[in-house]
């Protein structure tokens, strides 16, 4: 099995794929069109500063480590002579299976979607009560929930190779398409209008609920769990600049959150839609849109296939995260072992919670309780626990140039209070990111 991405543009777009997903479908459009060009502008501050330090240090991590969460963790605190790391790593892992079990569910809801596409079945009713057939009638996508594991499994099986693999082909395409979708949204009457409200300047956006949706939509947009991304750095070259692919990542991930707000928002505006979040924009105000403009049924079938190799890319490296981990602690466990296993679990324990009156609260509690928690433990583990010295080393291996105490000091006395602050939001006011 191949542990390392042949190419930087392989290691980029597999980031991009882990950390591409519905955060930046239907968050970031929707917080956005709230928040306007305040929110943008915050989100972009955000989003550099999770880049450069946040991201970095996970890739620089597991590239260190040379393995995924737990060995992470324990290679962390053996730094400093401690055990307890072998044990702290299970939390943001666990917070990892939690989160697969519910977006298998989301992206088998995109898999009907896609599928009702081809077939013209979407618009043969008006798509609240298309959404509602589905949506709140248990077990009504069985069949969609199992393909997405068994897709997802077999682009795991190969580890950097096959993840590399599939994202060469999924990433662009999803650009591709979203691409498509904007430049024909924009040819619609009164889109502009939909520009025009997307970066007004409002004054009365200037307050903490914009920065703080801005601050928490980029944290987890880049998938900077304390988990996630270690994987990814554990499969990248000693020769790659890592604070320069972590910049590029978060570049990427923020275009396709603008992409899809250029798809997203304009649309709403031209039919002068109520402002939707979450599953509704995806499975009843774009659908209704869809239904009204030449071609359609066309667009559906692209923004469909488009969501489905966004969360498939997602969950892949949720999967990989978690059979990485194992294999490495446990040694005689066999990837393909894990990986089944961990199907049959992320669907046994799914295929309950299909109805969205049941995974939309189960997700809720695993961003509010779960993944904050973790997320902070990485940053404190990076920044306060593993020597200092050893992380600057493995981030300035290969670096074009020299990252030191001005790195180090964003990361230790700004990320980390940021996460923190992210994290207490979550708990105290159950903030979902």
């Amino acid at each position: 099995m191949n542990k390392k991405f042949s190419s930087r543009l392989g290691l980029i777009l597999s980031a991009v794929g882990s950390a591409v997903g519905m955060a930046n479908i239907w968050g970031f459009p929707y917080k956005f069109q709230e928040g306007g060009l305040v929110f943008l502008l915050f989100y972009i501050l955000f989003a550099g500063i999770f880049s450069y330090v946040g991201l970095s240090s996970e890739f620089a991590v597991g590239r260190m480590a040379k393995t995924g969460t737990l060995g992470a963790y324990d290679h962390a605190f053996k730094s400093k002579n401690k055990n307890i790391g072998r044990f702290i790593g299970y939390i943001p892992l666990i917070g990892t299976f939690l989160i697969a079990v519910g977006y298998s569910i989301i992206v088998a809801y995109v898999l009907k979607g896609f599928i009702d596409s081809l077939t013209g079945e979407i618009f043969l009713k008006s798509s609240d009560i298309w959404f509602e057939s589905f949506a709140n009638r248990e077990h009504s996508v069985v069949i969609y929930h199992i393909l997405i594991i068994i897709i997802t499994l077999l682009t795991c099986f190969g580890g950097a190779s096959s993840i590399e693999k599939t994202n060469k082909i999924m990433m662009p395409t999803f650009f591709i398409l979203f691409l498509v979708l904007a430049i024909k949204v924009a040819t619609l009457p009164h889109a502009l209008d939909g520009y025009k409200n997307m970066f007004a300047y409002n004054p009365d956006n200037l307050n903490i609920r914009t920065i703080v949706n801005a601050m928490g939509q980029a944290f987890f947009s880049l998938s900077i769990t304390g988990s996630g991304m270690i994987v990814v750095g554990a499969y990248i070259d000693k020769d790659e600049d890592i604070v320069e692919s972590s910049v590029q990542t978060g570049f990427l991930d923020t275009m396709a959150g603008l992409i899809s707000s250029c798809v997203m928002i304009p649309a709403v505006s031209v039919f002068a839609m109520d402002k939707l979040a979450g599953p509704a924009l995806l499975f009843v105000s774009l659908p209704t849109i869809l239904n009204n403009i030449r071609f359609g049924r066309i667009f559906a079938i692209i923004l469909y296939l488009a969501v489905v190799f966004a969360g498939i890319s997602s969950l892949q490296n949720m999967f990989e995260v978690i059979a990485e981990s194992m294999t490495h602690r446990f040694e005689k466990l066999t990837r393909k072992t894990v990986f089944i296993s961990l199907g049959l679990l992320v669907f046994l324990l799914g295929i309950n919670l299909e109805t969205i009156d049941s995974f939309g609260p189960y997700m809720d509690i695993v961003s509010i309780y779960i993944i904050p928690i973790g997320a902070s433990i990485g940053a404190i583990t990076w920044f306060y626990v593993l020597q200092k010295d050893k992380l600057l080393a493995e981030i300035n291996l290969s670096a074009k140039r020299n990252y030191g105490q001005k790195w180090y000091k964003i990361g230790k006395y700004v990320y980390v209070p940021i996460a923190i602050t992210i994290t207490i939001l979550a708990l105290v006011f159950k903030i979902s990111f």
